[in-house]
């Protein structure tokens, strides 16, 4: 019998749920059972000074200590970790023989503890695990607390680690680096500053954007893309607005863990890719750098029939118009929504307001086109693409295709 050949849009995937998520007010008391869970006996805690200061780090430790378990303190995190900040939190780990890692903060340090984890468990330098799968042993447990809602560093599998001399950011993932646990706390979330809440809600907006059409994406990738976004730009002005809602930020949170899990299945694109060398030159806040490029990129995107589609197919979602209107139509609807979000948490309105120097256009677009994001962005980006990408992000922002 004759076979009839078909073609298919479809796009296989293999989906696993490395992390365990436990969410809800108060679920950090939990960290010491969930660690004895994982037989601990003496634990490495990632943290940062700010996070010590507010109180956080005392209560992960009470309860790790009421459960039986040592805990060793690392407060030293920074922003932006680089080399030097893991080889640091190696020493220390190392000293102390640890044999789980908890990592407490925003993005910044759960990468820190993933990092110190590939060299703790495998050896050698950060460089040696730039991509995707190099590490050869299994690593220790890591309990992952997130006390920001941005990065969805807490599901995802990927350390992001600059290096300390030429300020390239490195993409080290790993299935194992995974969390095993991530413990969403709402309560955490309270005491951070508006200007924290605001970029990194539209980090999580980014993210969500990003990974609903890049060229990895798949099935499941889209559906936690989609509800992230829509989760997200709901409750990331309510939370600006009302600080103490613990239910806008309980959402926001896993807005981001959902965003954090999309992109662990389908990765990001090219506003990543331009943001990077914005903050290693210009020391641009990260969620700044990816707010302000992101309505450029969805436009040059729009060149790409499938990117379109599902632009609109957000829009949707997000229920920003209904399931009848025309693609640019929903898509412009899309753009006024992420224009609204970037107004509404301060984001500033162009690259020349945000501090960058229009003079180091070809260097920025040379070094984004070398970003490992590009490769997964809907519609093919070069360097020259990324200099126009630039040049339209220094014009003052607008909501209009």
């Amino acid at each position: 019998m004759k076979s009839i050949a078909t073609t298919t849009s479809i796009v296989g995937f293999d989906h696993q749920a490395r992390t365990r998520i436990v969410f809800g007010p108060d679920s950090v008391e939990r960290i010491g059972p969930l660690a004895a869970e994982w037989d601990a006996k003496r634990v490495l805690l990632v943290t940062d000074p700010h996070i010590v200061q507010a109180g956080h780090a005392e209560r992960l430790q009470a309860s790790l200590i009421e459960a039986g378990i040592d805990v060793v303190l690392f407060a030293e995190v920074r922003e932006n970790p680089t080399t030097d900040d893991v080889d640091v939190a190696l020493q220390v780990a190392r000293e102390a023989k640890v044999d789980t890692i908890v990592g407490l903060g925003g993005g910044s340090a759960l990468d820190t503890a993933k990092g110190c984890n590939f060299l703790l468990t495998n050896g050698g330098t950060m460089h040696d695990y730039w991509g995707v799968g190099k590490a050869t042993k299994a690593m220790l447990p890591l309990i992952a607390v997130p006390t920001t809602a941005g990065t969805g560093s807490e599901c995802q599998s990927f350390a992001l680690i600059a290096d300390a001399k030429t300020h390239q950011k490195m993409a080290c993932g790993d299935s194992k680096a995974a969390a095993r646990v991530a413990v969403l706390d709402p309560k955490l979330t309270l005491t951070q500053p508006t200007h924290v809440t605001a970029n990194t809600g539209i980090d999580t907006v980014t993210h969500a954007v990003e990974a609903a059409v890049t060229v990895k994406r798949n099935e499941m990738s889209t559906l936690y893309a989609r509800e992230a976004f829509r989760l997200a730009q709901l409750e990331l002005p309510r939370v600006l607005a009302e600080p103490d809602n613990l239910d806008a930020r309980g959402r926001m949170q896993l807005a981001a863990a959902f965003a954090g899990t999309a992109i662990e299945n389908s990765m990001l694109g090219a506003a990543h890719s331009a943001a990077n060398p914005l903050t290693a030159h210009f020391n641009i806040v990260h969620g700044q750098a990816v707010g302000l490029m992101l309505p450029a990129v969805i436009r040059f995107n729009l060149g790409d029939d499938d990117a379109r589609r599902l632009y609109a197919k957000l829009a949707v979602h997000a229920r920003l118009i209904g399931p009848d209107a025309a693609e640019l139509e929903a898509v412009a609807a899309l753009l006024e929504r992420i224009t609204a979000l970037l107004d509404a948490a301060q984001i500033p309105t162009s690259l020349e307001e945000a501090g960058a120097n229009a003079a180091m256009i070809p260097t920025l677009a040379a070094e984004a086109a070398g970003q490992w994001t590009a490769n997964f962005n809907p519609r093919a980006v070069t360097a020259d693409d990324f200099a126009k990408l630039y040049e339209q992000s220094f014009a003052r922002r607008t909501a209009e295709l």
